[in-house]
C-alpha cells in the first residue's frame, strides 16, 4: 500500500497510491485504501501522482481516491493503460487527467524535475525516479532487479545508471523486499527453460498459475505452449486486461492465438496449456474455481498445475487449501521448490551492492518490506560504504536535504477501507462492531410496553452466532424470561429500561457460553 510524498519549498508530489489486501481482523473487506487526511489538509499544495508501475499496491487506490484529489497523474504508457481501465471501470476517466510520459523521459512538477528511469520487475515498465530539487537529487527505485534477459522491455544499463551516479545522487530510496537473499534474483529467460522442462514433463492438462501482472511470464508461457506443441488458453479477467494493455502498448508482438476454455476441454489432454488466474489462493479467481469443480476448466488424476509465483507471506492457508483440494483429486503440483519456474521481481544482495556502486549515494533509506528488512538492508547498505542510513516508520516525516538527513516530525497515519462501495475507518464504528459480533455473535431483543413502561406480552429474542446449537430453545426460553423480569418494573425512562434488559439478557448469554453477545433492544410502545 505504497504511498510517498516528496515536500519541497512548500509544494508536494505523491509517488504511488496503492491497496493492500484485507485479512481476518477487517470481516468482510477486501481492499483496504491508505488514510490521506495528511495531504488532503494541504491539497491546494499537492501538484500531482508520479506511479513508478502498475501492481495494485502503487495504483490500485487510484480509482477511489484520484478523483476528490483533483491533482494529475504521470505514468509510462503500460501503467497509464491500467490506470485508465481503472478510472473508466468508476465512470471517473473524464474527471481525473492522465499524463503519458515516455519511458527515460522527464517532467517537471514546481520546484520537482522528474525522470522515469526503466527498470526491470515482475511487470512492464517498471520505472525508477530521478527526483531533482534545487537543494539535491534523489533516486528512488520503485520496485526493480537485475535482468541480464528481462524479455520485455529495456531497462537502463549499468553505463546509464553509472551516469546518474556521476551526475551526483544524494540519497538512494531503494527496495529492501529481498535484502535477506545472498543470490541475485534471477533473469526471467533462464526461467524459460524451467517451465519448458515442467510442461514437457506433464502427461495430461497443464494449468500454469502465475501473477496476472508478470506479462514477461505470460510471453514466457506463450513461448513455452509452441516449444512443447500445446495450444495456450488464457482464463482471468485480470489476465485478460493485461495481454489486451500490453498488446496496445506494443508488447507480446509473437504471442501465440489462444483459445477459448471450451475449445480446450475439447482438445487431447497432453495438447492444451492453460494460463490461470489466483496462485495466491484467491477464493475468486480461476484456479480456485478450478479446483473446486465450477469453472469450465476441469482437471482429473494425472495433470499437472504449475505455480509459477512465490508465495506471499500471509497466503499460506489460502493456497494450502487449494493445493490440497487439487492433491485429492489427483492433481500432480510443481512449484519454486520442485522446479526453476519463478524468478522474484526484487534485488537480493548482489544487486543491491551493484545499484550501490553505480548510484553512489549520500544516505540511503530503504523502504519496502517489513521494518526487519529495512533495518538489515540499512546495516548492509552501511557495510557497503554508503556514508549514512536512515530507516523511517509510516508517518515520520524525514528532512533529507540540505545538510544531513533526519526525522524531523510525525503525522497521523492509518488506513481506510472499502467496504461494498463505501469507504469507511479502517477502526471505525463499522468494523469494529462487525469485529465483536463476529468474535461474540449478537442477540436481538424486542420488547413491546406501555406509556408507563409496563410490560406488554412477551419478549422476542433471536440470535446470531452465539455458541448454543441445539440448546438453543432452553437458551431462548431463559433469555426471554430475564428480559420479561427487567421489564416488569417498568418505568418512564427508556434508557435505563432499554439497559436494564441488555445487561440481564447479556448475563444469561455469559453463564450458558462465557461469552458477551451484542445485545440489541428494541422497545416497542404499544
Amino acid at each position: 500500500m505504497n504511498v510517498n510524498l516528496y515536500g519541497c519549498q512548500g509544494k508536494w508530489v505523491m509517488v504511488d497510491c496503492g491497496i493492500t489486501f484485507a485479512d481476518l481482523n477487517y470481516p468482510g473487506i477486501d481492499v483496504i485504501l491508505p488514510d490521506l487526511a495528511f495531504i488532503e489538509e494541504r491539497i491546494d499544495d499537492l501538484l500531482g501522482i508520479v506511479l513508478t508501475h502498475g501492481h495494485e499496491d502503487h495504483i490500485g487506490a487510484l480509482p477511489y481516491l484520484a478523483e476528490d484529489l483533483g491533482v494529475p497523474l504521470f505514468a509510462t504508457p503500460f501503467t497509464a493503460g491500467l490506470i485508465r481501465g481503472k478510472l473508466e471501470e468508476e465512470r471517473i476517466a473524464d474527471r481525473v487527467k492522465l499524463h503519458v510520459i515516455e519511458p527515460g523521459k522527464g517532467f517537471d512538477l514546481g520546484p520537482f524535475g522528474f525522470q522515469f528511469v526503466p527498470m526491470s520487475h515482475s511487470i512492464p515498465e517498471a520505472n525508477a525516479l530521478l527526483i531533482d530539487t534545487p537543494v539535491g537529487r534523489v533516486f528512488h527505485t520503485g520496485d526493480w532487479k537485475l535482468d541480464a534477459a528481462p524479455l520485455i522491455g529495456s531497462p537502463a544499463t549499468a553505463e546509464q545508471l553509472t551516469a546518474i551516479g556521476d551526475d551526483g545522487v544524494d540519497v538512494l530510496v531503494c527496495d529492501s523486499t529481498n535484502v535477506f537473499n545472498a543470490e541475485a534474483s534471477g533473469s526471467e529467460g533462464e526461467v524459460r527453460l524451467g517451465l519448458a522442462q515442467a510442461v514437457a514433463k506433464a502427461r495430461g492438462r497443464v494449468v500454469v498459475t502465475t501473477f496476472a501482472s508478470n506479462a514477461a511470464r505470460v510471453a514466457t508461457l506463450g513461448e513455452v505452449a509452441k516449444e512443447t506443441g500445446r495450444k495456450l488458453c488464457v482464463t482471468g479477467r485480470s489476465l485478460d486486461r493485461i495481454i489486451r494493455v500490453a498488446k496496445a502498448c506494443g508488447y507480446l508482438k509473437h504471442f501465440p492465438e489462444t483459445i477459448d476454455a471450451d475449445t480446450a476441454m475439447r482438445l487431447p489432454r497432453d495438447k492444451v496449456l492453460i494460463v490461470a488466474t489466483g496462485g495466491q489462493g484467491e477464493a475468486r479467481a480461476a484456479l480456485a474455481r478450478i479446483a473446486e469443480g465450477t469453472h469450465p476448466i476441469a482437471l482429473d488424476a494425472g495433470d499437472t498445475v504449475i505455480f509459477s509465483s512465490k508465495q506471499i507471506p500471509g497466503n499460506e492457508v489460502a493456497i494450502g487449501r487449494i493445493q490440497n483440494t487439487l492433491a485429492g483429486r489427483g492433481v500432480e503440483m510443481v512449484t519454486e521448490r520442485q522446479a526453476h519456474v519463478h524468478v522474484s521481481g526484487h534485488p537480493g544482495r548482489p544487486e543491491l551492492a551493484a545499484m550501490y556502486g553505480w548510484i553512489k549515494p549520500d544516505l540511503l533509506l530503504p523502504v519496502h518490506g517489513e521494518m526487519r528488512h529495512m533495518m538489515e538492508h540499512a546495516r548492509f547498505g552501511l557495510s557497503q560504504g554508503i556514508p549514512q542510513a536512515l530507516v523511517q516508520k509510516d508517518g515520520d516525516v524525514v528532512r533529507l536535504l540540505p545538510g544531513a538527513a533526519e526525522k524531523i516530525g510525525h503525522v497521523q497515519v492509518g488506513r481506510l477501507v472499502l467496504d461494498g462501495d463505501v469507504i469507511l475507518p479502517a477502526d471505525g464504528t463499522t468494523i469494529n462492531e462487525r469485529r465483536k459480533v463476529s468474535l461474540h455473535g449478537q442477540i436481538s431483543v424486542a420488547v413491546a410496553v406501555g406509556r408507563d413502561g409496563r410490560l406488554k406480552g412477551e419478549p422476542e429474542v433471536r440470535l446470531q452466532g452465539v455458541p448454543v446449537e441445539e440448546d438453543r430453545p432452553p437458551f431462548t426460553a431463559e433469555a426471554v424470561a430475564a428480559a420479561a423480569e427487567a421489564a416488569r418494573g417498568g418505568g418512564r425512562d427508556r434508557d435505563k429500561l432499554r439497559e436494564g434488559i441488555r445487561l440481564a439478557v447479556r448475563r444469561v448469554a455469559t453463564r450458558w457460553t462465557g461469552k458477551k453477545p451484542i445485545v440489541d433492544v428494541l422497545l416497542i410502545e404499544v
